[in-house]
């Protein structure tokens, strides 16, 4: 199975960058897991929240196949302990489910589009977070997840 966290626009912000590649580079080849980051839409002061969401949301169906499993990261979805997502992913991954996304939208969100090809809505927490930070808690999740996995000790509860 590949997992790819897709996300609207650039992470500018070199401290984020450098732990999100040190959890990156942790995870074993078999995760398969990617970062694609899809570009900020231009003249996007311009647009509408809603226009914008679902210009937004085009780019993200353009990276997704209709077999896909579609995760939205949103205020809204369910909240896991580190244990129940890790149990999540295994799940995943012992199914039929060839490639999972994790969807990191926009300032304003996901358009009706893309919350009606959601398979699953996950919180990360009832705080607001920049969307920076958000791909690093991501990051590690899975990366803890894995260890989870794996028996090992870098997880306690």
């Amino acid at each position: 199975m590949r997992i790819s966290l897709l996300c609207i626009g650039k992470t500018d912000d070199k401290e984020i960058n450098f732990l999100i590649q040190y959890y990156l580079t942790r995870l074993p080849r078999h995760w398969n897991f990617e970062i694609t980051e899809i570009p900020d839409i231009k003249n996007a002061k311009n647009l509408t929240a809603e226009l914008l969401k679902k210009e937004e949301g085009k780019l993200f169906l353009n990276q997704i196949d209709r077999t896909d499993l579609v995760i939205l990261l949103d205020e809204k979805g369910k909240q896991f302990t580190s244990r129940e997502f890790a149990q999540k992913i295994d799940v995943w991954m012992n199914s039929s489910v060839k490639k999972a996304h994790i969807l990191i939208g926009g300032a304003y969100g996901f358009s009706d589009e893309i919350y009606s090809r959601a398979n699953e809505k996950l919180s990360l927490s009832k705080m607001t977070f920049t969307h920076q930070m958000i791909r690093l808690f991501i990051v590690e999740q899975v990366y803890r997840a894995d260890q989870i996995l794996q028996g090992k000790p870098y997880h306690n509860d």
